[in-house]
C-alpha cells in the first residue's frame, strides 16, 4: 500500500553546512578587517563594519554555491529515498 522505496540518493546535509558558512564568513571579515584600527567604544554598530559583514556573507554564499555545484561530494552527505509508483498509484 502507497509508494515503495525504490533506491536512495546521496544528497548535500545542508543543515550541516549552516556552520560552513558562519566560519567562512567569519573568517573574510576577520582577514578585511585585520589592519582596522582597534575600537573599544560603541563603534561596533559602524554601518562600514555591516557591509563588510554583508559583503563577506555574499562572498561566501557564492563560493559555496559554486563548489557544491562542481565539488558536491566533498561535503557532508546523506541519503535521501526515492520512491516509485504501485499499482494503486497508477489511475486506470
Amino acid at each position: 500500500m502507497g509508494l515503495k522505496v525504490g533506491g536512495q540518493h546521496d544528497r548535500p546535509d545542508w543543515p550541516k553546512m549552516g556552520p560552513s558558512l558562519l566560519i567562512a564568513t567569519s573568517l573574510i571579515v576577520a582577514i578585511r578587517t585585520a589592519k582596522w584600527p582597534p575600537r573599544a567604544d560603541s563603534m561596533l554598530s559602524e554601518q562600514g563594519l555591516n557591509d563588510e559583514i554583508e559583503f563577506a556573507v555574499q562572498v561566501a554564499q557564492r563560493a559555496l554555491m559554486i563548489l557544491m555545484s562542481k565539488y558536491e561530494s566533498i561535503f557532508p552527505q546523506r541519503k535521501e529515498p526515492w520512491y516509485q509508483a504501485t499499482g494503486e498509484d497508477s489511475p486506470e
